[in-house]
C-alpha cells in the first residue's frame, strides 16, 4: 500500500525519519509532504506514533491530468468498491498547485462525478445512499500531476487531545514536538521553556522523553474502515508496551499569565506527563539556572498578535541580557521577528526556517552560551 503523510514546511526531515522508524519505506518526499509504502498495518502504526504529521492518507491512484476528461476517466477506472461501501459516503476536497487545472470546485464535481459512476455501477445502484461510514477523498494536483488519497486521520494529528483548552497563538502540537526535538533533548539536562503558554513545548518534550504515542488517546476516521479497523488495538498495544516508565528528563515550564499556567498543568495531567513536568507562574526574565544544565527551548512572543512590535523588540533585548547568566546552557527560539539576532546581542549557530501555520519563522540555534 502507498500512503502519503503531510507535514508542516520544514518539518519534512523529521517526519522521514519516524517513516523509517516504523519499518517503512520512503518513495517520495516535496514540501509539505512524504510518500511511503508498506502493509495495511502501517494505517494505525502511522496514525498513533507520528509526531510530526499532520494527516495520514491512503492513496489510490496518481495519473496525469492536462483535462477534465484526464480525470474523470481516470478516477472512473479506480476500484473504489474495493474499499467503499454500498452505503457509505465519499465527499470530496483538494488542491491544485501549478496545473492547468486550476478550479478546485470543477476538479471536486468531476471527481466526484466519476467515484459515483464507478461505484453505482459496482453495486447497481443509480443514486447511492452515502448514509454509512464517511471516506473523505481528497485529492492533489501538482504540476498537472493527479493524486487521489483517502484521508485515513480525519481530525489533524496535531490535534493529541490533551489540550481542549486554548491560549491566545497556541503553538501546534507538532511544530513543539519538531523543536524540542531539534534541540536534541537528554536525561540530567533541564528543558525549560519560559513563555510556555499552554505548555505545549515542555509537554511534548516529556512524551517524547517517555516515548508515549502522541496519538495513543484519541481515534482516527480509519478506525472505521474495514481495511485498517483490525490493527489499531495491536498499535496500541504495541505502543503502550514501548512506554518508558522511568526517566530523568525532567521539564520545567512557567508564563506570567496565571491562566496559562493554569491551563498548562491541566494539560500536562491529560497528556500523563505531570511527573516529570513542573509549571509555575514566573516572569521569563527572572530566569536562573538554579545550578543545573539546562536548555532553553521556547516560542516568545512575536508582536503579531500578542504584543505591539515595540514591546516585543524591548522583551527580546531583554532576553538578551536575562539568558546571559544561564551558564553553558543552551538555546532554542522560534520566532518571526527577523531582527531577533540582533536585538538578542548574538549571533546564532545556526537558522532553521520553520512554518507556525502559514507564518514563516526562524528557530535560532545557540549551542553554547558564551
Amino acid at each position: 500500500m502507498i500512503y502519503t503523510a503531510t507535514c508542516l514546511f520544514g518539518l519534512e526531515s523529521l517526519l522521514g525519519a519516524e517513516i523509517d522508524a516504523l519499518g517503512a519505506r520512503r518513495l517520495e518526499t516535496i514540501d509539505g509532504r512524504v510518500t511511503f509504502e508498506g502493509d495495511a498495518s502501517l494505517c494505525a502504526r502511522a496514525n498513533i506514533n507520528f509526531r510530526f504529521a499532520e494527516r495520514v492518507y491512503l492513496n489510490l491512484a496518481t495519473f496525469a491530468a492536462y483535462t477534465f476528461s484526464d480525470v474523470f476517466d481516470n478516477v472512473s477506472e479506480i476500484p473504489l468498491e474495493d474499499i467503499i461501501g454500498r452505503d457509505d459516503a465519499f465527499p470530496v476536497k483538494g488542491h491544485s498547485i501549478k496545473s492547468k487545472l486550476f478550479s478546485v470546485p470543477d476538479l471536486q464535481k468531476i471527481t466526484k462525478k466519476a467515484a459515483a459512476k464507478r461505484l453505482g455501477a459496482a453495486y447497481g445502484m443509480e443514486t447511492l445512499p452515502e448514509t454509512g461510514i464517511k471516506y473523505q477523498l481528497e485529492f492533489f494536483l501538482l504540476k498537472d500531476r493527479f493524486t487521489l488519497m483517502i484521508d485515513l486521520s480525519g481530525v489533524p494529528l496535531h490535534k493529541r487531545g490533551y489540550r481542549p483548552e486554548r491560549v491566545e497563538a497556541p503553538l501546534r502540537e507538532t511544530l513543539a514536538a519538531a523543536i524540542v526535538k531539534l534541540s536534541r533533548p537528554r536525561e540530567n539536562v533541564l528543558l525549560r521553556d519560559p513563555f510556555c503558554g499552554s505548555g505545549t513545548i515542555a509537554i511534548e518534550g516529556a512524551l517524547m522523553m517517555k516515548n508515549i504515542a502522541p496519538g495513543l488517546n484519541r481515534g482516527f476516521a480509519s478506525e472505521e474502515f474495514p481495511l485498517f479497523a483490525e490493527y489499531f488495538d495491536m498499535a496500541r498495544e504495541e505502543a503502550r508496551d514501548n512506554i518508558i516508565r522511568k526517566t530523568d528528563f525532567r521539564a520545567f515550564a512557567s508564563d506570567i499569565e496565571p491562566r496559562c499556567v493554569e491551563i498548562a498543568m491541566n494539560s500536562a495531567e491529560r497528556a500523563g506527563v505531570s511527573d516529570i513536568v513542573s509549571i509555575c507562574e514566573m516572569d521569563a526574565l527572572d530566569i536562573d539556572s538554579d545550578g543545573m544544565r539546562g536548555t532553553v527551548v521556547t516560542n516568545p512572543p512575536y508582536g503579531e498578535r500578542l504584543l505591539t512590535l515595540e514591546e516585543t523588540e524591548r522583551l527580546y533585548r531583554d532576553m538578551g541580557d536575562a539568558f546571559r547568566r544561564l551558564e553553558n546552557w543552551q538555546f532554542y527560539v522560534l520566532t518571526s521577528h527577523e531582527g531577533f539576532e540582533r536585538l538578542f546581542r548574538r549571533k546564532a549557530d545556526k537558522v532553521r526556517k520553520l512554518y507556525n501555520g502559514m507564518l514563516p519563522c526562524n528557530f535560532y540555534q545557540f549551542f553554547k552560551n558564551k
